[in-house]
């Protein structure tokens, strides 16, 4: 089990970053970034300025953006354990996925309608 935590702080302009501690407190921790396996070109761990640990930066390459869903793995390379998940979901596969939640609340909404009209004539 890793010592190691991870915490997104943003994603801009292509650039995810993080701050990367180490609850033992001892050295730079041995992180990889990949995608489909293949490693993250230029990821970057630097100390942060306030001490506070290490800042992460991983560039999303541009040619891993697809439709679909594309995951990018932070691990401890030491202990081979995830200790964060990056993902990126665009496309079709989006859009369908918003009109199947979109059509389930509809439909939940007509029936808690119907149920609450049913309430109020009972009731009267």
């Amino acid at each position: 089990m890793s010592d190691i935590t991870v915490t997104k702080t943003r994603l801009f302009e292509g650039i995810w970053e993080g701050l990367v501690t180490r609850a033992s407190g001892e050295g730079m921790p041995n992180i990889e970034v990949t995608h489909l396996e293949h490693p993250v070109r230029n990821t970057r761990l630097t100390a942060a300025p306030d001490g506070t640990g290490w800042v992460l930066r991983v560039p999303i390459p541009v040619e891993t953006i697809a439709d679909g869903v594309q995951t990018y793995l932070i691990r401890d390379k030491d202990t081979d354990e995830v200790l964060e998940i990056i993902t990126l979901i665009s496309g079709e596969v989006l859009a369908d996925d918003i009109r199947a939640e979109m059509d389930l609340l509809r439909a939940e909404l007509d029936m808690l309608k119907r149920a609450f009209r049913r309430h109020c004539i009972e009731t009267m």
